[in-house]
């Protein structure tokens, strides 16, 4: 089989973060994207002792050739994802390395276009795929049939009903009564943009915490936008710093926003929401309090009026266990009364132009039809579930996986329990996996497992395992027994019983788990004695 080069397949993400890497460090941003920097064109080959050294030289030629051409980016090394059979000659190699070499020439020349090179991934495993990154997650069937329908009308009359149970959804799955809700098509990335520019002005002072790669985004973008950021760094692993938050505030008693990532992705982190808030009335504040609920809100506790957040956001694809595709927001008061003196450019986010249409049941253009039926049914199974059983639900999860990680020997990268994540678990690498990039790859192409790689700061050295959205202990512990069987091929574990964090979390779940509501009056729960129910997730 002839090789198949990456080269041109990678160059339009290089050259489009050559643009992002500029404007972050001219905004004195400290991370630089490793993880995308370190993308470079690679060569994965898979070959046997016979293939000629003509041939290696030649795929390493062309590799160099292709790492020249983007010379902004000189992190970038080149390698080439090569599938070559022990009886390929080195003419055919040379010939697919010649050829690939010429793409990459060619798509890096001004105007020209780029060609992307895929490879082949066309047999289908028995079974099925199994999805434990911390987003995006499983979908319910029954959503799954519900956005399956035939296009509609959405300026017919029929169509506000839509609008207003989405609206309504929105502010349950927020915990608000004086919050409006809005629904715009995006991403969690298009939600902070949403928050920011209905609300702020260029030059105004927000203050934001840095400890992951989506907390690094949400700086990156506050700057690009035009607001003169104050950054409280923390190390990969921490959450906010609420002494830290309350001095900086006195220094600065001008602030018009904090902003905290309630639960970052990156780290398996979750922040003290309350004590945030805390410190910001202590310190006689009245800026506005930004979160970033992209993946907490649905799986971990969130009291948006309660806690006093004036800005929250959300995406589909985490806890509502939706596609990805809707930015879900809310705003208080408070930041509604923003709205007038901001000066910042808003257009496809506009709260002005969507408080227009959505008081008559519409939306200024086109929404996702088929998402706000998602949105629909995901929260009908939310709602009949109850929140806060679905929030104890994910706690029980995250519980059982630390167990399992306990087990094994492996520590999570979150350093104090206060922080402790409901919605994944970042464990670090043991000794014997020296990049778990690669670790998380073998999941994939052996077990048929997508596990979280680790991201920028934290590349190669940690993996997360994704508990949140739709899932049952079953399905979780599929999961730990994978990621055992992953580490033990590895050679890690080695003084570890076989089937130990299966057995912590099997342990665990067994005791916290109660008998599924209208099925409960079927048969006896022989995990019940005496009258006694079983343990809480906080047991």
């Amino acid at each position: 089989m002839s090789s198949v080069l990456y080269t041109a397949m990678w160059r339009p993400l290089v050259n489009n973060s050559n643009a992002l890497l500029t404007s972050v460090a001219a905004n004195n941003c400290r991370y630089h994207f490793p993880s995308i920097a370190a993308l470079s064109t690679r060569t994965f080959a898979s070959s046997s002792a016979s293939s000629s050294s003509a041939s290696s030289s030649s795929s390493a030629a062309s590799a160099a050739a292709a790492a020249s051409s983007s010379s902004s980016v000189a992190a970038l090394s080149t390698r080439t994802f090569a599938s070559s059979s022990a009886s390929s000659s080195s003419a055919s190699s040379s010939s697919s390395a010649a050829s690939a070499a010429a793409a990459a020439s060619s798509s890096s020349s001004a105007g020209a276009a780029s060609e992307y090179l895929c490879p082949e991934f066309s047999y289908t495993p028995p079974g099925k795929h199994h999805l434990f990154v911390p987003g995006p997650t499983n979908i319910p069937d029954s959503v799954q049939r519900e956005m399956h329908r035939a296009s509609l009308n959405h300026r017919d009359p029929f169509f506000k009903t839509v609008t207003y149970q989405a609206l309504n959804d929105v502010k349950y799955l927020f915990k608000t009564h004086q919050g409006q809700p809005y629904v715009f098509p995006g991403t969690g990335t298009g939600a902070w943009e949403a928050g920011f520019t209905n609300t702020l002005s260029a030059g105004d002072k927000v203050i934001m915490f840095r400890y992951g790669q989506f907390s690094h985004l949400w700086v990156d973008m506050a700057q690009r936008l035009g607001l003169n950021v104050i950054c409280l760094e923390e190390p990969w692993g921490n959450g906010a710093d609420e002494a830290k938050l309350e001095q900086v505030l006195k220094e600065h008693p001008d602030t018009k926003a904090v902003c905290v990532v309630h639960n970052e992705t990156t780290t398996g982190v979750t922040s003290d929401l309350p004590a945030c808030r805390a410190a910001m009335d202590r310190a006689g504040s009245d800026a506005l309090l930004m979160v970033d609920g992209v993946s907490s809100i649905g799986a971990c506790e969130f009291k948006m009026d309660e806690w006093g957040v004036d800005i929250a956001v959300t995406g589909s694809q985490k806890a509502l266990s939706l596609p990805t595709g809707l930015a879900l927001v809310c705003a208080s008061p408070k930041a509604k009364s923003k709205l007038a003196s901001s000066n910042l450019k808003k257009v496809y986010y506009s709260f002005e132009d969507m408080d227009k249409f959505n008081a008559v049941g519409g939306f200024p253009y086109t929404p996702s039809i088929p998402l706000l039926y998602g949105l629909i049914e995901a929260m009908r199974l939310i709602k009949e579930e109850g929140l806060d059983n679905v929030i104890a639900r994910h706690a029980r999860f995250a519980e059982g996986t630390r167990a399992a990680a306990k087990a094994w020997g492996l520590e999570t990268l979150c350093t104090q329990p206060r922080w402790h994540s409901n919605s994944l678990t970042v464990l670090k690498a043991p000794p014997e996996i020296t990049d778990t990039s690669d670790f998380v790859t073998y999941m994939y192409c052996k077990y048929n497992v997508s596990l979280g790689l680790g991201l920028s700061e934290v590349q190669g050295k940690v993996f997360r395992i994704g508990h949140l959205g739709s899932m049952d202990e079953v399905s979780l512990l599929g999961a730990i027994a994978a990621t055992e069987m992953g580490l033990r091929d590895y050679g890690a574990l080695k003084n570890v019983s076989n089937g130990a964090g299966v057995g912590a979390a099997l342990d665990y779940f067994r005791r916290t788990a109660r008998m599924i509501p209208t099925r409960d009056h079927v048969v006896h729960d022989p995990m019940i004695q005496d009258n006694q129910t079983p343990m809480t997730a906080s047991g």
